[in-house]
């Protein structure tokens, strides 16, 4: 069993530390990614605040599929290269979208959703998918989200290589 508790008026960058010291607690051993990326899609809809879905697209024979998440339901595939998480997945870079409607191409899983944070999880130079953050505010994230999310990336990767 795990409890962590982390203040509501932690500030963000703060906020994040705390985030990716948990999820290094929760995958450190358990070699089973499936349950890893569920336990810290858990973990951020548990701590980020106004957020409507967070979760993982894992890549499997060349696109991104869903993986565990927290939210509504969500689109299952997405070609590289399209919407967010593909933009993501084919440039490798941290995807920081203010308005997801004025993003050329995005794909609305959610239509409540209005900004969105993808980063790219890799290991070894091996793309492994991306991490999906949505929210229904525009401009929700912030680039201390992202350097955030992307420490995170960082700590959980290897845990996710399976």
């Amino acid at each position: 069993m795990f409890a962590f508790e982390i203040n509501p008026d932690t500030p963000t960058i703060e906020r994040w530390d705390e985030i990716v010291r948990a999820a290094g607690a929760l995958v450190d051993g358990e070699p089973d990614a499936i349950a890893n990326m569920a336990n810290v899609a858990a973990l951020l809809w548990q701590f980020l605040p106004d957020v409507n879905w967070t979760g993982f697209y894992r890549l499997v024979e060349g696109e991104l599929v869903l993986g565990p998440f927290q939210g509504k339901a969500a689109c299952i595939r997405i070609p590289i290269g399209q919407g967010v998480c593909g933009a993501a997945a084919r440039t490798r870079k941290t995807q920081l979208v203010d308005d997801v409607r004025a993003f050329e191409g995005h794909i609305a899983c959610d239509a409540d959703s209005r900004s969105e944070l993808v980063v790219p999880l890799a290991h070894d130079g091996r793309l492994l998918g991306v991490i999906d953050i949505d929210s229904p505010y525009p401009a929700r994230f912030d680039t201390d989200d992202a350097a955030g999310c992307e420490r995170l990336a960082r700590r959980i990767a290897a845990a996710l290589a399976g």
